[in-house]
């Protein structure tokens, strides 16, 4: 009951969650929380993941077990929702998940201590950080999806990069932890047609 509740907690309190589910909304895939998002118990290599086929969003409710941790989940599996809604995207297609997987990251994931805590990041560096970080996000989770080699998932992820790289739909902007973006990304959802 604690994810259920975590759950429901971020759809009516998270800007971030609630600008998702209202970019999902005006793309005409709007989310009914009983039917959409599912907490279950998962592997303890996830913390959630996306169903395209039952189009459902799963929070592994023996990893996620704080707010802010359902929340990080929620968001990042609302962007592979919103791709599959708007983008027609196909999951068996390895470019589009690489694409998913680098947008996702690109947009919920990869703050400067994310990156610094996956080794990509360090005071020299800055400025690449942030790409370094989203590449090596978008790499295991590809990997963590389909059994391909190493060096392959690298070349479709470097083969897809740029383009979906500057694709900040429907957020407008990278999230930076500890700061007031997902606020700003809540006040600005309206300027998109997110009601």
């Amino acid at each position: 009951m604690k994810c259920e509740k975590n759950v429901y907690e971020c759809v009516k309190n998270s800007p971030i969650v609630k600008t998702m589910m209202a970019a999902l909304k005006s793309s005409g895939c709007p989310i009914d929380i009983r039917r959409h998002i599912s907490c279950e118990v998962c592997d303890y290599s996830v913390s959630g993941g996306y169903d395209p086929e039952m189009n459902q969003i799963v929070v592994c409710q023996n990893v996620c077990t704080r707010k802010t941790m359902v929340q990080g989940v929620l968001a990042h599996e609302m962007i592979h929702m919103f791709d599959y809604c708007r983008n027609e995207l196909n999951f068996k297609n390895m470019e589009h998940l690489a694409c998913t997987e680098i947008r996702a990251a690109n947009l919920t994931h990869c703050s400067f201590m994310s990156a610094w805590s996956q080794g990509d990041a360090s005071w020299m560096k800055i400025k690449q950080a942030h790409q370094d970080c989203v590449k090596t996000k978008a790499l295991y989770s590809v990997l963590a999806v389909r059994q391909i080699e190493k060096a392959e998932a690298v070349d479709i992820i470097e083969k897809v990069f740029p383009k979906c790289y500057a694709d900040m739909e429907p957020i407008g902007r990278r999230m930076r932890r500890n700061s007031e973006d997902m606020f700003r990304v809540y006040r600005d959802a309206s300027y998109y047609g997110y009601e």
